[in-house]
């Protein structure tokens, strides 16, 4: 641990599994006070099983309401990240007006819902670190059967780089990460959940240039330089963590 994050305030959503964990683990070995939020009771209890230190409030990031209730016990944030998400397969023809619902609501509405509820403190405190992640399949690049995966990821990106717009001379920052394929439990999931298992994995590790998937602790390692002072003159930014698929 090297303090780099020490006595921030920071607010994690989706914090039970995948890059959401990995990210709040690793903005407390850092020294944050971390808040890790999740819709999921059992995953944020084994978080705080294991790391009692970080603090756990579940909070369905799609429900403005009890987004807002949070927001009123909170008396300053540093950071918020957002990394709910949740990818659909297929193409536009596969995507029927209740998948673009879903998964506008919950890859881009959720952001906006956070972010909202959260710049007020940041304005008043004059300083913040936005940090949402995106996705390699957006505007970034098209991949098959990624339709609107890729439209709300690509939406991410233009929300963010609209906040880090808008709110520059408040000195609050707004970037995103594009990560690439990343071995995660939603990962796994989608794997088992094909018509062959097996060789969706080797078709989702042959698609990575390097030859193999990211992990999520690759993805809070960027995560830890846009919450921490290091990156006081980045905003608006993209970073790439996709092992060189986006070349």
């Amino acid at each position: 641990m090297s303090d780099r994050l020490k006595s921030k305030k920071i607010i994690v959503t989706a914090a039970g599994q995948g890059i959401g964990r990995a990210t709040a683990i690793a903005f407390h070995n850092e020294g944050a006070n971390v808040t890790a939020t999740d819709i999921n009771d059992k995953t944020l209890a084994d978080l705080n099983n294991e790391y009692p230190g970080i603090k756990i409030n579940k909070l369905d990031s799609t429900d403005q309401k009890s987004i807002l209730e949070f927001a009123k016990n909170l008396d300053r944030v540093d950071v918020l990240f957002n990394a709910v998400g949740f990818v659909h397969h297929g193409t536009i023809l596969d995507c029927e007006e209740t998948d673009w619902d879903f998964s506008s609501v919950v890859n881009v509405k959720s952001m906006y819902f956070m972010c909202k509820a959260i710049l007020p403190l940041m304005i008043k405190q004059n300083s913040g670190s936005i940090v949402n992640v995106s996705s390699c399949a957006s505007s970034l690049k098209g991949f098959p059967n990624r339709f609107v995966y890729g439209t709300t990821k690509g939406a991410v990106i233009g929300l963010t780089k609209s906040i880090a717009a808008d709110f520059v001379k408040k000195n609050i920052r707004c970037n995103s990460i594009a990560p690439g394929t990343v071995f995660s439990p939603s990962w796994q999931d989608r794997v088992n959940q094909s018509p062959d298992p097996v060789q969706a994995k080797k078709d989702f590790i042959a698609r990575q240039p390097m030859g193999r998937l990211g992990t999520a602790e690759e993805i809070a390692a960027i995560a830890i330089y846009l919450a921490s002072d290091e990156s006081t003159f980045t905003t608006g930014t993209t970073f790439s963590v996709d092992g060189g698929i986006s070349i």
